[in-house]
């Protein structure tokens, strides 16, 4: 039996998650997740570690690997850090084992990742830091047109004519938006239109991977979109490409998830090697 933290810090938010492992079998104890709002992201990992082990009532010395991913390289009370493209494929087989792709949506940026039924990383693409694909562009074109972040999904899913934004640069997009602003067009019309515009690009990622059948997994902080879902299901029809897109109430935590079991496969094989140089001597 082996416990295990894994701590996912991205661009906006600090997920962790508590994991007891037996074999194959992983049990869920505990989760947090705090958005960064401008607050010092090691600080914010220290507070979720102590918090899923006050939750589970554990002690940090009953944990046997915490492990980081994201951002996490420098958290001074980790064990070991692991590759977040790694951990989003393992968590989202954790999360849905039909899933032959992850899409990965984060505050920055986005990348399809292709994958096998064991979460290994078969190939990936990702967009540009300056695409007007990512969650922080949508977070500013919200906060612009006065609409709360929860708001934006059931909104965009309202949409009767949606007005797609063409630039890629989201500087350039946001000139676009305050264009449609300016002509009247409808709040729901531009959230579809950028929905539309982001999903176009999804869509292209998986293409470029080789992903062309099979379940995609949405992870990352806009999984639980659920227009951006509706737009990138539109996408696909129209492109005619046989991928099922779907997410899970729990795809934020991914990443966090795939350190913990990532974790815990390394302490296992650490455990046997210091047993075989122990019986060696």
């Amino acid at each position: 039996m082996t416990t295990t933290v894994g701590i996912d810090i991205g661009s906006g938010a600090v997920k962790t998650v508590l994991f007891r492992h037996d074999g194959e079998h992983h049990e869920w104890l505990a989760r947090r997740c705090e958005r960064i709002r401008r607050r010092d992201p090691m600080a914010l990992a220290r507070e979720g570690c102590d918090g899923v082990l006050a939750d589970a009532g554990l002690g940090e010395g009953e944990v046997d690997y915490i492990a980081t991913t994201g951002e996490g390289e420098n958290v001074a009370f980790a064990t070991g850090h692991f590759y977040s493209m790694t951990t989003h494929a393992r968590g989202g087989v954790f999360l849905d084992p039909e899933a032959r792709a992850v899409v990965d949506i984060g505050a920055l940026n986005g990348r399809a990742i292709s994958i096998d039924e064991r979460g290994k990383v078969l190939g990936y693409k990702m967009t540009s830091q300056c695409a007007s694909g990512s969650g922080q562009f949508l977070e500013n074109i919200a906060r612009y047109l006065g609409v709360a972040v929860e708001e934006i999904g059931p909104l965009s899913c309202t949409s009767k004519d949606p007005e797609k934004v063409s630039s890629i640069c989201a500087v350039l997009a946001e000139t676009d938006v305050i264009n449609m602003v300016s002509r009247a067009i409808p709040t729901p019309d531009i959230l579809k239109g950028i929905h539309l515009s982001m999903a176009s690009r999804i869509v292209k990622l998986l293409k470029v991977t080789g992903v062309k059948q099979g379940v995609a997994l949405l992870t990352g902080g806009l999984a639980l979109d659920d227009g951006l879902l509706a737009a990138i299901r539109e996408e696909m029809a129209n492109e005619k490409t046989q991928v099922t897109t779907r997410s899970h109430p729990d795809s934020i935590y991914a990443g966090a998830i795939g350190a913990a079991i990532w974790g815990a496969y390394r302490h296992g094989k650490l455990s046997r090697l210091e047993a075989e140089g122990a019986s060696v001597a």
